[in-house]
């Protein structure tokens, strides 16, 4: 249907002839009352109706509305399900590689391009470019957690200008909240409109080669419990090879699936490969009836007959069965007539990596969880909650299904348990993945000066994150500080020279107890040598102390010697001995500590025997009796000042003399000694604790400036900035864009391919962008002499840049790596003319990543003749070689 723009204020009610919820509502009226919005909402509950209420409102005042979007593809979709709604001369494209209509009043864009168009104006300014925009909708706004492209959305917000309004719609996340008193902060007044309410509710099963068994509890809170019992009484027969549990087969799940009316599905698996090892495992398997067989032989036919060289081999039998694969590495073209195909539940099993999950439109029945842990660049983790949740909302079709379906599967690895921890935890929060560049500061310093762009960066998102996650050391350091001054002034209360005076001897007290404890230790050296002398002429009654590795007791025994036996053979005699406690002993004389031959010696009776049950070994020891008594009674205690030698008795009195200096001066008479010197050991504690989190957190806190500032250095090294104003250098880097628009610029500056054929520009331009493949990734094809000199003359800037980012701690990568350049030879073939088929039969390159390497070369080498300063050659080489690789199935066919 085609839409007429009305002259006033629309009615919701009107433009809808159905009732909308609640949140829908409340968005609607924040738009009108002149607000932005947020609007976190499930999957499949109708956030892009608010979206398309901004643009029917737009097109009633007689302004635009720009549609933003993460992906391409769901912009070309928008694309398709706009002119339908709208009109076709309504709606206009912009991608890098489609201008469609871009004066429409709707015009639809990849985030990036907006971004792109908003830097060449004034941050905040309205420029030419966004002239009589009403809204801006930033669809799949939690994009913003993506890794690599995360700050295109923050920067889209930061340089939006506030008379415009901004739609943002999000999955639910955690921190909405955040996000919108942000918007608030740097944008203008938002409102945060938050849904948790599903129109087609889900219901979670748990998938083993048993069959299919519900999840969660009844309340939906917790594991299945039956689940945990089924664990504990699994047999050896559920259990496959190294006694991990087996998975269920495609084919079983499938089947399953299919019994329970529980098709269409998506079936998430992590690998490329994976999912085309699906395809052919079940690829025999007929999932449709025969009206929607014969409308998808006409459909395929009707594709293939249009483009011969984009069926996917192997996978177009399974299509005409309602079986497809969906990942990165498939033709653009297939996917889309796969998606086609879906959309119109003709297809009942797509097998799919997870970035289908990604806002594609896609609605299923039910969402097939193969793995709930996934590889990554750091080894293989669990799915986290946002990551599952993203793939399980693409589950239950409103309008179709009463309820979702999401089915995760039994691994050898991951069972129930893990399952049911995802399905029932909440959405993680939004990080900010802003990160500075090259452009991004070339484009800033063109029209703002060095402060101006301090402050930009500072609106960000993650500096805000940044502050708030900061908030509780800086109420720390606020708290340190009071500590510091409380404690200063208690300081300056007592005399700082009676403390200095005290610490010096509480100083020189210690040193002296050091001396003392030395001189203690040489002096028991001296004196156990003296014992062993001894004991070879003690005699029966000598009094010894007894402690050691055979009498292990607290306290030294004090004992008389009774008699000595021989020791094992050639160790020193064995000594019998009778203690004060009344105890007999047998010792060697590593347990004498002390041996007192100047007192009298004990009157031992010749009767005197040992017990006859204690052995004769050391360490025995054995009770004495009624005749012992007498004996251990005349056993006296020994003075212990006895033994001291002479220079610890004077160091003794040296340490006495000092503590009693300690104890007369009046700081300690006063009591507080201890206090005051906790005092000052806690204020140097608080002064270098203050120092260390003041440091840490303005290193948090200016991360992002940092970044920045380290660019500037990089761009002034190579002249691309004289005193922070872009030089001609400078503002070719500014104007192209790139993942590192500082090695683009200095390589189409350099002259070096000013005058390359168009087929070899083409390849050498490829190689400036293209990204590093898969070890294992070789192509057939030798490169032309001509392209291998132009990437050696190349490679010393390369080679620089690569040097200066690496001491200013920046990673933006820099083209392709040199062991890898015989990649490029794909692009010369195909500007050379190649067919389609035969390229791909000489890589092992996936045909998606054929394609992505293609457009990615396209899209620079198109914007070379906009570029200023460069050669009139390299405009015409430029556009010459797009022409030359601008073709199916490279180029973009928007219907």
């Amino acid at each position: 249907m085609n839409y007429t723009a009305p002259s006033q204020e629309v009615d919701p009610k009107v433009i809808f002839p159905f009732e909308l919820d609640t949140f829908q509502l409340d968005a609607i009226a924040s738009l009108n009352a002149g607000s932005s919005v947020v609007v976190c909402a499930p999957t499949g509950s109708g956030k892009t109706l608010i979206g398309e209420y901004a643009i029917y409102r737009a097109l009633a005042r007689g302004k635009r509305v720009f549609y933003t979007t993460p992906l391409k593809a769901l912009s070309n979709q928008k694309l398709r399900d706009f002119r339908e709604k709208f009109g076709h001369d309504q709606v206009g494209l912009l991608t890098g590689d489609a201008s469609i209509n871009r004066e429409a009043p709707i015009l639809v864009m990849t985030t990036e391009i907006f971004r792109n168009m908003l830097y060449g104006t004034p941050i905040g300014q309205v420029g030419i470019s966004l002239v009589d925009v009403d809204a801006v909708v930033l669809d799949e706004c939690h994009y913003m957690n993506d890794r690599q492209r995360g700050t295109v959305w923050e920067e889209s917000i930061i340089y939006c200008p506030r008379e415009v309004q901004l739609v943002a719609l999000s999955a639910t996340v955690a921190n909405s909240d955040q996000l919108t008193d942000w918007l608030n902060q740097v944008h203008g007044p938002t409102d945060l409109i938050y849904s948790d309410f599903r129109p087609v509710p889900l219901q979670f099963h748990f998938g083993n080669t048993k069959g299919l068994f519900p999840l969660l509890n009844d309340s939906g809170n917790k594991i299945n419990p039956r689940l945990m019992q089924k664990k504990k009484r699994r047999s050896d027969g559920d259990k496959g090879r190294n006694g991990r549990p087996e998975a269920p087969s495609i084919a079983f799940t499938l089947s399953q699936l299919s019994s329970r009316d529980m098709l269409p599905a998506i079936y998430f698996i992590f690998s490329r490969r994976g999912c085309d090892k699906a395809v052919a495992e079940v690829g025999d398997i007929w999932l449709v009836n025969p009206d929607e067989a014969y409308q998808l032989r006409v459909q395929i036919d009707d594709f293939l007959n249009r483009n011969p060289d984009a069926g996917r081999s192997g996978q177009i039998a399974p299509l005409y069965r309602g079986i497809a694969a969906h990942h990165a590495g498939i033709l653009p073209a297939w996917k889309v007539l796969v998606e086609e195909l879906f959309q119109q539940g003709l297809i009942k099993v797509v097998f799919a990596t997870e970035t289908l999950a990604a806002g594609i439109n896609m609605p299923a029945r039910t969402t097939v969880i193969s793995s709930l842990s996934k590889r990554t660049d750091t080894g293989h983790r669990l799915l986290n909650a946002s990551e599952f949740l993203q793939m399980a909302g693409r589950a239950g079709r409103r309008g179709m299904d009463e309820q979702g379906h999401v089915v995760t599967l039994q691994t050898p690895f991951e069972g129930a348990k893990e399952a049911a921890y995802l399905g029932t935890s909440e959405p993680d929060p939004l990080v900010s993945q802003f990160s500075p560049s090259y452009g991004m500061v070339l484009n800033l310093l063109q029209t703002h000066t060095l402060d101006q762009a301090k402050e930009l960066i500072e609106r960000s998102f993650g500096q805000y994150l940044a502050n708030l996650h900061l908030r509780p050391q800086y109420e720390y350091i606020d708290e340190l500080r009071r500590q510091l001054e409380e404690t200063q002034a208690q300081i300056d209360a007592v005399g700082e020279n009676e403390i200095a005076v005290y610490e010096k001897l509480r100083q020189r007290l210690k040193a002296e107890k050091q001396l003392l404890k030395t001189l203690q230790e040489q002096a028991v050296i001296t004196r156990q040598e003296e014992i062993r002398m001894m004991l070879g002429f003690a005699m029966s009654g000598t009094l010894v102390s007894l402690k050691g590795k055979n009498i292990v007791v607290s306290t030294p025994v004090i004992a008389t010697i009774v008699a000595k036996s021989a020791g094992a053979s050639g160790a020193s005699p064995y000594l019998v001995c009778l203690g004060r406690d009344n105890r007999w002993y047998v010792a060697t004389t590593a347990d004498v500590v002390d041996l007192y031959g100047e007192l009298p010696r004990i009157d031992i009776p010749p009767d005197l025997i040992p017990p006859p049950e204690l052995a004769i070994k050391p360490g025995q020891t054995w009770r004495g009796d009624g005749s012992t008594v007498v004996l251990t009674s005349q056993i006296p205690e020994p003075d212990p000042s006895l033994h001291i030698a002479p220079e610890v008795r004077e160091q003794l009195a040296r340490v006495a003399a000092v503590q009693a200096q300690i104890e007369a001066h009046p700081l300690h008479q006063s009591g507080n000694v201890s206090a005051i010197f906790k005092r000052k050991n806690r204020l140097t504690e608080i002064a270098t604790e203050l120092e260390e989190l003041e440091a840490a957190v303005e290193q948090q806190s200016q991360r992002h400036w940092e970044e920045f500032v380290n660019l500037i250095d990089i761009l002034q090294h190579f002249q691309c900035l004289d005193n922070l104003v872009p030089t001609q250098l400078g503002q070719i880097a500014a104007a192209i864009r790139g993942e590192n628009e500082l090695w683009l610029g200095l390589a189409l500056h350099s002259g070096e391919l000013d005058n390359l054929d168009p087929h070899f520009l083409a390849a050498t331009v490829s190689a400036l962008v293209t990204e590093t493949p898969r070890p294992d990734s070789f192509v057939r094809y030798d490169l032309s002499q001509e392209i291998d000199d132009a990437w050696s003359r190349l490679r010393n800037i390369r080679r620089s840049l690569l040097k200066v980012q690496y001491r200013h701690g920046v990673a933006l990568p820099v083209g392709l790596e040199n062991r890898y350049i015989n990649i490029i030879a794909l692009v010369e073939q195909w500007a050379l003319g190649a067919e389609w088929v035969s390229l791909c039969e000489n890589t092992t390159l996936d045909e998606g990543d054929v394609v992505r390497i293609l457009r990615r070369t396209l899209d620079l080498l198109s914007q070379i003749p906009h570029v200023p300063y460069l050669s009139q050659a390299l405009y015409s080489n430029a556009r010459r070689a797009v022409q030359l690789i601008d073709r199916f199935p490279v180029n973009e066919v928007v219907e």
